[in-house]
Parts: structure tokens; sequence; C-alpha cells
């Protein structure tokens, strides 16, 4: 009887402990970032029955699909928004916009979020209340009044909404014409950071039993001491979700690891990128899912620390309640993929891992190859191969293995190229150099294993061997450049400046031919002269220069 009675009490406990294990996270969210000012972005991503089909179970819209923008304040005053007027006007389109994408998203069993500048109101309502110096204040009194009216009107006037996403880290206003945005001390915690947060909470998550969730970026996500005194200030509250990136920063290789992951009384929701701005926004591979699950190279070193360096190890803490993959966007203008398979396949591990943390990336990275893509086991493999190498590539040719911060983050961005500048110790700047080299010789590799897999669907053969090289060209560009700039600082012979600008002309001749063939598969390309929010001179500029130096000639 005994034995019995232990038997079943076995099999309960097991039972108990699978579904916990098959117990997908509670958030599973995914936003298209459309680029400031651009036209959108045309993506599956933003049709619901993808993201139902694929995993998800959320949505968050992007800043200017805002229900901020597009309420009414009648209820407030009439003479803020008049009627017929043209602010009115482009508030009530924005209006019946909104109302019909987040209620295809509800239909189709997505709840919708909104990511929402803070704080933003109408220009004419500042202009009423004489707020243009104490708006961005949320510890002001009227701000505090003006700001609880807003988020209820928000969720009074969009009911579908299941919560918003709230972002203090820059205020864009590229396409909202009528509105204004600011916010005083974005990173002090008690004028700006804490009020502001209980504020919102008392709204959202107590009053309307709505979920909030705030986002730590440029505001708290990097001082330890500073997450952990406003963790302690602020009530924890089962609506309430703190959101932070997996790395501190913007989405670089090379950037450490979240420190503040993990800490704190509040859940936690890890924000990934999947078409990264400074990586190529997956015009050609660049598979971040084993290094976000399991750990990138760069962040080894926290292992040996005793420290948290993955989210497989942040989910062990039962502090992480979502994901939230940004699967198109960030950053600004191109390139502009024209398939999504190198943005689906990191959305799609991201996701399906979320619904169940305790498969292994290996496992559901062959389940998007052999039943997304249909490949056979041996091509599945080498599909995992260029995966692999495009993440060991990455590393190796934008920043570096040995230093990972000794080379500038920004020095490639969206589709823009400037001038590497290597640190001034030769001998570090020597291994960078040669980095990018290893680099190159996989990118070739990457290309000879897309030229063997024998893709079900021949368009997504074609975008894999086209983005394929696409990637080889970049990185062969990137080689010429670095070593172009350690022959500029003295570290290299100027014997092989003839050569490295060769390589460089002859790679952006191949990489401007990939269009012609390739109109319909090849994404658009970076541009040689163009710069914005990078280092101020263009590598083409730099090259040119180097030319005329060299050979008197351009």
């Amino acid at each position: 009887m005994k034995k019995t009675t232990l038997t079943l009490f076995s099999i309960l406990l097991f039972s108990t402990q699978l579904s916990a294990q098959l117990r997908p996270l509670p958030y599973i969210m995914d936003m298209v970032h459309n680029n400031p000012g651009d036209a959108l972005y045309v993506s599956k991503f933003n049709d619901p029955k993808v993201l139902k089909k694929m995993g998800f179970n959320s949505k968050s819209y992007f800043l200017f699909d805002s229900p901020m923008l597009a309420i009414n304040w009648d209820a407030l005053s009439p003479d803020i928004l008049p009627k017929g007027s043209p602010d009115r006007l482009w508030v009530e389109k924005k209006n019946h916009r909104l109302d019909s994408i987040y209620t295809a998203c509800k239909k189709n069993g997505i709840d919708v979020y909104a990511m929402s500048d803070l704080v933003l109101f109408p220009k004419r309502l500042i202009e009423k209340y004489g707020i243009e110096k104490t708006f961005g204040i949320p510890s002001d009194s009227l701000t505090e009044k003006l700001l609880r009216f807003q988020v209820r009107e928000m969720f009074k006037q969009f009911p579908q909404m299941d919560g918003i996403v709230v972002r203090i880290g820059e205020t864009y206003l590229e396409d909202a014409p009528f509105h204004k945005g600011h916010i005083e001390n974005k990173d002090n915690a008690d004028k700006t950071i804490i009020p502001l947060i209980n504020i919102l909470r008392d709204e959202i998550c107590v009053k309307l039993n709505k979920k909030l969730i705030f986002r730590t970026w440029w505001a708290f996500d990097t001082d330890v001491k500073k997450y952990e005194y406003i963790s302690e200030k602020i009530e924890p509250h089962n609506n309430l979700v703190i959101s932070i990136k997996h790395c501190e920063g913007d989405f670089h290789r090379g950037n450490t690891f979240s420190k503040v992951l993990g800490l704190g009384r509040h859940q936690q929701l890890v924000e990934v990128q999947c078409a990264r701005e400074y990586e190529g926004k997956g015009a050609y591979p660049n598979y971040i899912g084993r290094g976000v699950i399991d750990g990138f190279t760069e962040h080894d070193y926290r292992k040996k620390e005793g420290k948290i360096s993955n989210i497989k190890e942040l989910y062990a803490t039962g502090k992480m309640v979502g994901m939230w993959t940004w699967s198109r966007g960030g950053g600004w203008e191109g390139p502009y993929v024209k398939n999504e398979l190198w943005c689906e396949l990191n959305a799609w591990v991201m996701a399906q891992w979320a619904n169940n943390p305790t498969e292994s990336e290996e496992s559901i990275f062959n389940r998007y190859a052999r039943k997304v893509l249909k490949l056979n086991k041996k091509d599945a493999a080498k599909f995992r191969r260029i995966a692999l190498l495009s993440d060991s590539a990455t590393l190796r040719g934008m920043r570096s293995v040995a230093f990972p911060n000794d080379v500038f983050a920004m020095w490639v961005r969206d589709e823009y190229i400037t001038f590497p500048v290597l640190p001034k110790d030769p001998k570090k700047a020597a291994v960078i150099v040669a980095e990018k080299v290893e680099a190159e010789k996989m990118w070739d590799e990457i290309v000879d294993l897309s030229k063997q897999i024998k893709f079900k669907d021949k368009t997504t053969g074609r975008v894999a061997l086209v983005t394929c090289e696409y990637g080889r060209q970049m990185y062969r560009i990137f080689n010429a450049l670095f070593q172009l700039s350690s022959i500029d600082a003295g570290y290299s012979t100027a014997d092989n400046t003839k050569k490295y600008i060769a390589q460089y002309d002859n790679a952006w001749e191949i990489l401007q031919s990939l269009p012609k063939q390739y109109p319909a598969e090849c994404p658009s390309l970076f541009s040689k002269t163009t710069i914005r929010r990078t280092w101020p001179t263009a590598a083409d500029t730099k090259v040119n220069e180097m030319r005329k130096k060299y050979f008197f000639e351009l």
C-alpha cells in the first residue's frame, strides 16, 4: 500500500513538474519598430494571425500607433482639439486606424499594447495651460492631473487595450505634428522615475486592472544601486512589469549582458532585437537566438564570476515573466529587406523558447529548419552551420572577441558605414584587425553552404543565396576598412594599401550587382556616402583620401 501511494505521489509530482515546464511565459510580445518619419514597414509581423501562429500572445504597437496620439480631450475641454481643426481631423484619422488594427488584433487572440513616449500632450493643451516649462515634470501637480486624465481616456476610448509600454529614454515627434513631448531628468530616480511609475501604477494597475510595462532604457538600466533603490521604493503589483534589454545600451554585439536582470522585487520582461540596426537589419544572416538564450561569447566572463549571463539563467531565478521581440526595425532608414527570412528565424526561435523555456535552443532551431523551412536533416545541419557562423562572424567582423569594448560600437549603423578607429595600443589593434580576416573567411564558408542547401521553396533558396553573398561582400568591405585603418594609423606597412582599396572597390562592385541579378530578393544596399548618428566621416570619404594620398588619383 505504501509503495502504491509513493508511486502515485511520484507520478503526480512528475506531472506537476512537466506542466510547469510546458507553461509559457505570460508575456510573449512582438513589435515592428517603424523608422520615425519613414513609410511604415510592410511586414508579416503586422498580421496578428502570423504572430499567433509563431507563438506570440501579445503585440506592442509602435510609438506613432499609440492611443496617446489618438484620444480626443473633449471630456477635459473641447478647445484642446477643436472640432474641424487640422489637429482634430488628424487625431480622428489616427483614432479610426488604431480602433481598426487593435480590434483585428484582439479578434485573433493577441493582446494589445502600445509603446508610448512620456510625457506627450497636444500642443494646444500645453499652450492652454501655460505649462511649456513644467509639462515634462511628472511630479508637477498639474502635469500629474493631466497625465492621469490622459491615461484614463486612453483605456476608455480604446477598450481593446490590455496595457501600455512606457518609454522615457527619448521622445520621437517625426510622425506627431500636433503633439509635443518632453521629460525632465529622465534618469533621476526621485524626481522623475519613481513619481511617474507610481502615478501610472495607481491609474493603470490598481484602478483599471490593466498592465503597465515600464522600460528602463536610458533611465535606470545600467546602475545596479539605482535599479535596486527604485525597486525598493515602488510597491510590486501583478500588473506591473519592468522591461529591460538583454544587453546594456543599444543592441550591439560586445555590449555587456544587463547587470540589472534578475535584481529587485519586480517582474521583468526581456527585450530582444531580431533585425539588429548595427548589424545589417536582416539584410544578411545574423543569428542571435543561441547567444541570447544560452549566452554570447563575450558574456562568458560573467559565468566565471557566478553572474547571470543569459536569459536561460534569468528564467531559472523566477524573475522573468516575458519576452519582447522587435521583429523588425530599430534605428533609422535601411537596409530594407524584401524577404524577412533572417528576422523571422530570430523572432520564431525566441517566441518558441518563451512558450517552453526548458526546450533547448538547438531543438527549437531544428524545428524551424525542419518544419517551417522543410529542410531535410543534412540541409538543416548546414542551415544551422550558417546561423552559428553568422553569430561568430558578427562579433569578429564588427567588434572583437578579444577586446569587445575596444571597437567603437557605432562605426556601422543602419545603412551607414564610417571609417573604423583602432585603439592606440598597436598589439590590441593587430588582434582586432586579424579577427576581421577570420570573419571574412567565415563568410566564404557561409556562401558555400548556402549554395549546397536545397530549399523546398525556391524563393527562400534565392533569398538565402543573395543575402549570404550580400553579407560576404559587406564583411569584405569591413575587413578592407580595418586593414586600411591599420595602415592609416601606422601599425601596418603602406605596401598593402592598393590591395585593400582594390578589395574595397571590388566588394562594392559585386554588392551593387546583386539587386540587378535578384531584384525581387536583394535588400536595399548600404550607403557609401551618407551617414547619420555615427562617426562624422563616411568610410568612402576616408578611402578616397587614402587613394589620393598613396596613388595621387581618385
